[in-house]
């Protein structure tokens, strides 16, 4: 059964993960979540007001339990936002007591805890420590949590180098926890991020913010993916899903002069570089760049094509459940006659999970790594 009430020094609290899945077996929190909480509880209380910034809360189970506090919550989900909302409300407490940050926008002022849950990609936390050197005071406490195989010696490295001097927790369920005292004599180095390049046989200037996959160069998913694109131009409205930096939309838009381009993803710096990348390629063509879940927010029977290259994990958890509520939620947003158009490696079977939501399945090109799918109904 799966198991819903987290119970840690601050209390007792009812959590689920955002979007609500039937059968879901999965909790909405982990071993370092309850480790984080446990610990920082009689540290707080040693504080009349203290001011805590929460960074890369994945359902809002930090949040939940810290309220009272009224923390600042800096994530790169919308799914992880929606989640906090939607955990808040389940536990009858008022939307306000947390105040929700996108990754692009961190709150002003310093803090007297910031707390960390070690991010899946190390560019967005070496990016996120960059940013945050004026929220340090000399007495702030910085701690990252993790489970013990998400925090490899380069996530150390990095905090001491950005940070402080640090020091390790004992192990705990799997868990542990990183302390960082603010070094005032550190040196910070300017931030790389976003990181640019030319897209190879174009004139196309790449901008990727940190939290983007394959953030350096060009992947070879998506080089394949491009290679094989539509080539047809009567689809007319266009959605690139879970676009990443754009690149799927933006070759599609260069090849399609009269499509119009909805670009989604539920990372806040992936839509942040696939706006930056189409609007620096095209000055004046016009789309839409939404952070969202999926395809929600688009009417039945509203679009002509959608590209996808689907995620197969949700923060450090690897599953299918993303890609095939992409698929349902496409199949229905799909006008008469629109298609869906899918990348994912061989193994992931898309092709017969296509045909759980489409009469039409059928594949367009294939190699050794990667399959891609047109499915119709």
């Amino acid at each position: 059964m799966l198991e819903t009430t987290l119970q840690v020094a601050q209390g007792h609290m009812q959590l689920q993960r955002f979007p609500v899945e039937k059968g879901e077996k999965l909790r909405a929190w982990d071993a370092a979540d309850e480790y984080l909480l446990n610990d920082v509880a009689a540290k707080l209380a040693l504080f009349e007001n203290p001011r805590v910034l929460l960074i890369n809360d994945s359902f809002g189970a930090l949040a939940v339990a810290l309220h009272a506090v009224q923390p600042c919550s800096v994530s790169d989900s919308f799914i992880s936002q929606q989640a906090t909302v939607a955990n808040l409300a389940l536990n009858a407490l008022p939307v306000d007591a947390v105040q929700l940050f996108n990754s692009l926008r961190l709150p002003a002022g310093e803090f007297d805890f910031i707390l960390i849950k070690v991010p899946k990609t190390l560019a967005y936390l070496e990016d996120i420590l960059i940013r945050l050197q004026s929220a340090l005071k000399p007495d702030t406490q910085l701690i990252v949590a993790g489970m013990v195989k998400n925090l490899p010696a380069s996530v150390w490295q990095t905090v001491e180098r950005l940070v402080g001097r640090t020091v390790p927790s004992k192990a705990v369920k799997k868990a542990r926890l990183i302390y960082a005292t603010p070094d005032e004599q550190r040196c910070i180095p300017a931030n790389p991020y976003p990181l640019t390049y030319q897209l190879e046989n174009t004139d196309y200037q790449i901008c990727n913010h940190a939290n983007v996959f394959s953030h350096k160069n060009l992947d070879i998913g998506t080089r394949y993916f491009l290679a094989n694109l539509p080539q047809h131009n009567k689809y007319r409205q266009v959605v690139d899903l879970g676009c990443g930096n754009g690149l799927v939309g933006l070759i599609f838009a260069a090849n399609n002069p009269a499509a119009q381009l909805h670009f989604i993803d539920e990372s806040f710096m992936a839509v942040a570089s696939a706006q930056q990348n189409f609007e620096h390629a095209f000055k004046t063509r016009k789309a839409t760049f939404t952070a969202a879940d999926a395809l929600t927010d688009f009417a039945p029977d509203s679009i002509d094509l959608v590209l996808c290259n689907p995620p197969f994990h949700q923060q450090t958890t690897i599953g299918s459940h993303i890609a095939m509520r992409m698929f349902n939620q496409a199949k229905k947003v799909l006008r008469t006659g629109g298609e869906l158009w899918v990348i994912g490696n061989r193994h992931l079977g898309y092709q017969a999970s296509l045909k759980k939501y489409f009469s039409s399945v059928e594949l367009v090109a294939s190699n050794a790594k990667f399959i891609i799918v047109k499915a119709s109904n």
